[in-house]
């Protein structure tokens, strides 16, 4: 069993940024896809982006040019920095991994853009 903890999310006025981590409980980003997702109030949860040993970055449209999406293995944490943020970026963000067949996720962390 992994367990995932996100940390990171505030309150931030429009154009600001924050970084969200999520850390796993033991190393298992080796071979596995990992991702960030978000789920606004009265939205489906939504892929903000993803990253891999054997494929780069992949980022949503709306989100393209302003997040980055970075892992530190040895700290066994994956980060998603957030730039120029807008109020549309609200949500509760999540982090997931998928290995071995297996999907894990955070618990959520919120991030909330005043405009």
């Amino acid at each position: 069993q992994v367990q995932l903890v996100e940390s990171g999310g505030g309150l931030v006025q429009a154009g600001g940024s924050l970084r969200l981590s999520c850390a796993a409980s033991r190393s298992i980003f080796s071979g596995a896809v990992l991702a960030w997702h978000r789920q606004a109030p009265g939205k489906q949860r939504e892929l903000v982006a993803t990253i891999s040993r054997s494929a780069g970055p992949y980022y949503a449209d709306a989100v393209k040019g302003r997040f980055t999406i970075s892992t530190d293995s040895a700290k066994n944490t994956l980060y998603l920095q957030m730039n120029t943020l807008k109020p549309e970026d609200t949500a509760v963000y999540y982090c997931n991994v998928q290995h071995l067949s297996v999907n894990y996720w955070g618990q959520g962390t919120q991030v909330t853009v005043s405009s």
